[in-house]
């Protein structure tokens, strides 16, 4: 971040950089891997069409109303530090622990996944070695964030370009070329989820968008910029999502997509680009995903340090030290592969990525409450920005995600419930490290929250 002579954060990011940040944070892996899902939970192209505007929708509506919760509380460290703030220090640690040990393990473990079924779909490799590649590139993308985070930045760089072509190929030729039925065709298979299990997998897709507030301080005038950023970058977004839903439907029958799985963009592509277009199109998938990996890997395992430096995990002392040359914090890194990679031993990434949205939404929800108990708290001061349509842009927000939340219940209980168990571990766990705490007299830090 850059500063004034004051100290303070410049305020130099206009229209088209927020816009940017937001694209880039939200475009990963999910429009690649999950058109299928989608078409066989909602059962028709219609209805899938239906998720992905829904799931859009949902998105806007959460980005615009924890926006104001990262401009009221201004402090590092997003929904963990967001409902500290507002609930207290247990449910801060909650929505940690989770992330801990079920959201970002879960997330990494299901892009390394997704990344080792296409690449050796793409290379014609026997299917067996797609856990072993998966794991494979979430060890290397470890070590390399491991020695410093300037190389995987540099990583990040090189993929945020490379996973626009792909979209933007498959999106305007498959409309351009394509001659199949896209509205009213049938999954052809039985209907796995209905439009909650639909929605979920969408909400893969848009998954990051909780970033796109972090840069309010440094906006030239937040309040106005902020919103248009938000509802322009993920109307891009949805639409580009949208797009490629068409030209996929356009290139290949919707039971084919099913049938494809993460491998139907890159059939895809090889029908729009002959075996070879297809082949550097598939490419540039791979590369979107591990561009997607590497950042998650970056940034996921500075929520485990920060909470180990707050003394809120066991061997606290071993996970929030930072290694003496790069500077980065290895061990909570580790932890977080190790995790992932168990996950990807005994699991799909289908299941993985759904598990990880059910859960951080339940916290999610109370982020977006969390507007109404702030504003209650704190009335009659000034907000740099406020939610437009208050109330009813945080409503659709808090009724759309309790949808996908309690539907998910009833079509996963078993993965719900596990998650939900996992989850209040947590007040034990909770009780068990702030008593010794207390005990020995830990002083506890927040620096270095991300």
């Amino acid at each position: 971040m850059d500063y004034n002579t004051e100290g303070q954060l410049k305020k130099d990011i206009g229209l088209f950089v927020a816009m940017s940040i937001v694209i880039g944070t939200v475009i990963g892996s999910g429009i690649f891997m999950k058109p299928g899902k989608v078409i066989a939970a909602s059962g028709s192209s219609t209805m899938a069409m239906w998720a992905w505007i829904l799931g859009g929708i949902i998105t806007i509506a959460g980005g615009l109303t924890v926006a104001e919760l990262s401009t009221k509380i201004p402090k590092t460290g997003g929904l963990y530090v967001y409902l500290e703030e507002t609930y207290g220090k247990v449910w801060g640690f909650l929505s940690g622990w989770v992330q801990t040990v079920i959201y970002g393990p879960a997330i990494i473990g299901a892009l390394g996944l997704y990344f080792g079924s296409l690449l050796v779909n793409v290379f014609g490799l026997s299917i067996e070695w797609k856990a072993a590649v998966g794991i494979a590139a979430v060890v290397f993308l470890g070590a390399v964030n491991s020695l410093g985070t300037k190389y995987g930045g540099a990583v990040q760089s090189i993929a945020t370009i490379a996973k626009l072509i792909p979209i933007a190929l498959i999106a305007v030729f498959g409309v351009l070329k394509g001659n199949g039925q896209i509205l009213n065709v049938s999954s052809g298979v039985p209907v796995s989820g209905g439009m909650g299990e639909a929605i979920l997998s969408t909400l893969w897709a848009y998954d990051g968008w909780m970033l796109v507030g972090f840069v309010a301080g440094e906006m030239k005038n937040p309040k106005k910029l902020l919103p248009k950023a938000i509802i322009g970058g993920l109307s891009i977004v949805t639409v580009a999502y949208l797009l490629v839903n068409v030209a996929l439907l356009h290139v290949l029958p919707a039971s084919k997509i099913v049938a494809l799985g993460e491998n139907a963009a890159g059939t895809a592509a090889s029908v729009l680009f002959g075996t070879i277009g297809g082949k550097l199109i598939s490419v540039g998938i791979l590369i979107s995903i591990f561009g997607c990996l590497n950042g998650k890997i970056l940034t996921f395992p500075r929520v485990p340090y920060a909470m180990a430096e707050r003394g809120q995990l066991p061997a606290a002392k071993l996970l929030a030290k930072v290694h003496p040359q790069f500077g980065t914090p290895v061990n909570s890194t580790i932890l977080q592969m190790a995790i992932a990679i168990f996950m990807m031993l005994v699991s799909n990434p289908d299941r993985l990525s759904d598990l990880a949205i059910f859960v951080v939404y339940i916290f999610y929800i109370q982020a977006f409450i969390a507007v109404f108990i702030l504003r209650r708290r704190d009335a009659g001061s000034a907000r740099s920005y406020s939610v437009p349509f208050y109330p009813f842009i945080p409503l659709i927000a808090i009724v759309g995600s309790a949808f996908i939340v309690i539907s998910t219940i009833f079509t996963n209980p078993k993965d719900s419930l596990l998650a939900i168990v996992i989850a209040l571990i947590g007040l034990p766990l909770y009780a068990v490290l702030n008593r010794r705490g207390k005990d020995t007299g830990t002083k506890r830090t927040t620096q270095h929250l991300l």
